[in-house]
């Protein structure tokens, strides 16, 4: 089967929905299949590449300007003059069987959807970001232009499948795009479960201190993703002078890009700053070591999602804490204080307690590492993930 995957997003750009294509292109080139990429550019990448059995090429792009619209984001899209013939003639020379489309608002996605609609090829639209924002005249803007463009221009391309990666998606596509069911797909994002074998948290600990001594000997509260307004840290920093009033060595490692630094300056403020280390961007190969060092994970507290990383920390066999619902995924339901402690949105009071608690009860902290640890390898083994995404493109190409 020939399967062309469309994403704005992919490596080295660095990010949920392109780490997920990467591991699907990479999925189904292992299982026999012809696959081709189309992408952006970004930074010094090969405009044309092949590696891992799959051919990517990226086009010409441009860098929407960092705004607080784009989340301070580095969102690349490749609506340039020529791009949409590029497209049309990279997928008529490849006649893939099905396009695996990323991102439901990107200029790829409705140029590919054009052409599978003109060629009456069938198409799969995974959605990765909502179109919402915490802040109100952002998000009027964003629900403004789900309905004056993404929506119209979905609806016209129509994909023959909508895959929503979690209950609120999925409560989403149904409201924003009138959406019926019998066009979605409920599948979860999955992790990578073999980089998270063999982790001891002593060994890793002192990895982390030698490549971090600012951590020093205290508590560390890992803080994975980047920072950004739907992930914006700000609750984590104000509860930290509860934390750090009880155990004043804490420190919290933010790991991820800064796009958006408003809780440095709230950290400044509360004079917690001293406690805060960003380590800023790094490679995909350290992330479960320095999981594995932490004492807990938190970052995933705003009730805009578990992302990737929460489920990577919890596969590392640290305990969580977020303030998200607990049938955020439908098929795997979290149970509070087993798989991870949960709170709600902006309570930083009792975000501060359950940190505190992890601190000062290691029983606890063991036991709802390896529950979250099982919790994921139960449901979000991502070969698994793959193999049902897979399953879902033979069904609709006839390939099945």
């Amino acid at each position: 089967m020939r399967i062309a995957i469309i994403n704005n997003f992919f490596p080295p750009r660095m990010g949920g929905s392109a780490y997920v294509s990467d591991t699907l292109a990479r999925y189904y080139a292992a299982q026999g299949h012809e696959v081709l990429v189309i992408t952006a550019a970004y930074g010094g990448a090969l405009p044309v590449e092949e590696r891992d059995g799959i051919k990517i090429v990226r086009l010409p792009s441009w860098t929407l300007p960092e705004t607080r619209i784009s989340f301070n984001f580095d969102i690349t899209f490749a609506l340039k003059w020529g791009n949409r013939k590029k497209v049309f003639k990279l997928l008529d020379g490849f006649k893939p069987d099905v396009v695996h489309q990323h991102g439901q608002f990107f200029d790829l996605t409705w140029q590919s959807g054009l052409w599978a609609r003109k060629r009456n090829v069938p198409s799969v639209l995974t959605l990765h970001t909502r179109l919402q924002s915490p802040m109100k005249p952002i998000h009027a803007i964003f629900r403004m232009l789900d309905a004056i463009v993404v929506k119209p221009i979905t609806s016209y391309n129509k994909p023959t499948k909508l895959v929503a990666i979690d209950t609120i998606f999925y409560e989403y596509i149904k409201k924003r795009y009138k959406t019926p069911d019998e066009r979605i797909e409920k599948l979860a994002v999955g992790v990578e479960l073999d980089r998270f074998h063999d982790l001891d948290h002593a060994t890793e600990r002192a990895k982390m201190r030698e490549r971090f001594p600012e951590v020093g000997d205290g508590p560390v509260i890992a803080s994975l993703g980047h920072v950004i307004p739907v992930r914006d840290r700000i609750n984590l920093v104000k509860a930290l002078p509860e934390v750090l009033k009880k155990h004043p060595d804490t420190k919290v490692l933010v790991i991820g890009g800064l796009y958006n630094t408003q809780f440095l300056d709230i950290a400044k403020q509360l004079g917690v700053e001293h406690a805060v280390i960003c380590t800023g961007t790094l490679p995909k190969a350290e992330i479960p070591g320095l999981l594995a060092g932490a004492d807990m994970e938190v970052h995933d507290l705003q009730g805009f999602g578990i992302g990737i990383a929460s489920l990577e920390a919890m596969a590392a066999g640290v305990p969580t804490v977020m303030a998200e619902r607990a049938d955020y995924f439908p098929n795997a339901v979290i149970t509070n204080g087993t798989e991870s402690l949960l709170t709600k949105p902006g309570d930083h009071s009792a975000l501060a307690e359950s940190i505190n608690r992890l601190i000062e009860d290691e029983g606890v902290a063991k036991k709802i590492g390896e529950a979250g640890r099982q919790w994921v390898f139960d449901n979000f083994d991502m070969p698994k993930i793959c193999e049902a995404n897979l399953d879902i493109l033979k069904k609709i190409s006839g390939k099945a």
